[in-house]
């Protein structure tokens, strides 16, 4: 065998080797979206930082349906659910509620809408990952976090899945064809500084909770439920995956 033919051998052996390895560090956590509400909803996903784009922005979920998705080292980014879609075949058109901008989301989802947020760890030691569901921007479907595999520290099940819009106050309510379809936060219904968090009442000593946001709290104890609310509401794991469902209790 010449040197160029032993040579060329090597490489063949060390490609599978180098695609193990990179495979092994590509993903730094795997997200499975879930839906166990009984109607089809459309998942959003908008990532920050510049960093990759999950489902392409967004996907149509049907009843009983599942999605994975791998994130890189380093990910930070939301999830949503869209109810009441319609959508051409260039993916064009809108949402009832969670709208943004199309089947593949340009944006953020409208509230109201119910949000979990994630920031991946980088991939040192010691890193964590830090996740949570937020009602700050409002309810529209239920949503829980629960880490998967092998995950060290506290590992958290964060969600809120008890039925706000069933029990939203009539001056939060969002309504179609005689139905409560989700649930303001007081500080989208008001646009005040004390329900925003804005101006005089910017800081965790001067933003309190309200009745809205304690009523938020009650239902759904482990969801943030206005923008100072880290401390019972921010959840940390190590290593982990994280299965994500829409409509835990499957209403």
């Amino acid at each position: 065998m010449t040197m160029a033919s032993k040579h060329s051998v090597s490489l063949l052996l060390l490609v599978p080797l180098a695609i193990f390895f990179l495979g092994s560090t590509v993903s730094a956590a795997v997200f499975t979206l879930q839906n166990r509400c009984t109607y089809t909803v459309w998942p959003g996903t908008l990532s920050g930082n510049g960093a990759a784009v999950l489902g392409g922005g967004g996907f149509e979920l049907a009843p009983g349906g599942s999605s994975k998705f791998p994130a890189p080292p380093g990910w930070s980014g939301r999830f949503w659910a869209r109810t009441g879609c319609k959508f051409d075949r260039s993916g064009n058109g809108s949402c009832l509620t969670g709208d943004c901008g199309g089947l593949m989301c340009v944006g953020g989802g409208a509230p109201p809408v119910t949000l979990v947020e994630f920031t991946i760890a980088s991939g040192g030691k010691n890193d964590k990952d830090f996740y949570d569901v937020s009602l700050v921007d409002g309810y529209n479907v239920g949503m829980g976090v629960r880490p998967s595999g092998n995950g060290n520290g506290d590992c958290q099940y964060a969600g809120c899945v008890a039925d706000l819009n069933g029990n939203c106050p009539q001056e939060l309510q969002v309504m179609s064809s005689g139905a409560v379809v989700a649930c303001k936060s007081a500080c989208e219904a008001f646009d005040t500084p004390e329900f925003c968090c804005t101006g005089d009442h910017s800081t965790p000593g001067t933003c309190s909770p309200t009745q809205y946001s304690e009523m938020f709290k009650n239902a759904c104890p482990t969801a943030y439920s206005y923008a100072y609310d880290d401390a019972s509401s921010t959840c940390t794991c190590a290593g982990s995956d994280y299965l994500i469902t829409f409509c835990p209790t499957g209403s």
